[in-house]
């Protein structure tokens, strides 16, 4: 693809460059692995009480894991794209 030098046309850049959004798609995953440490412990019948959902997993690590996934998110949105000599 050729630069042509048209005063009439205007160069359109995005917001954010490819850098920022691989760091988003990798909060992203972040996120979505702290939701699947939440999955399970459920009984097997109503009448039974199963201790698994009181898990560290469950209760502590599964939530410190969404809220790191979140302030990477933040991060990744916030950080500088780095300058390209032309």
């Amino acid at each position: 693809m050729s630069k042509s030098n048209n005063p009439n046309e205007k160069n359109v850049e995005f917001a954010l460059s490819r850098e920022n959004y691989k760091l988003l798609l990798i909060g992203f995953v972040i996120i979505v692995i702290g939701f699947l440490l939440m999955i399970g412990g459920k009984a097997d019948s109503p009448e039974e009480f199963n201790e698994a959902v009181f898990s560290f997993r469950r209760i502590t690590l599964a939530p410190i894991i969404v809220l790191f996934g979140f302030i990477f998110e933040i991060y990744a949105i916030m950080k500088k794209p780095k300058e390209t000599e032309e």
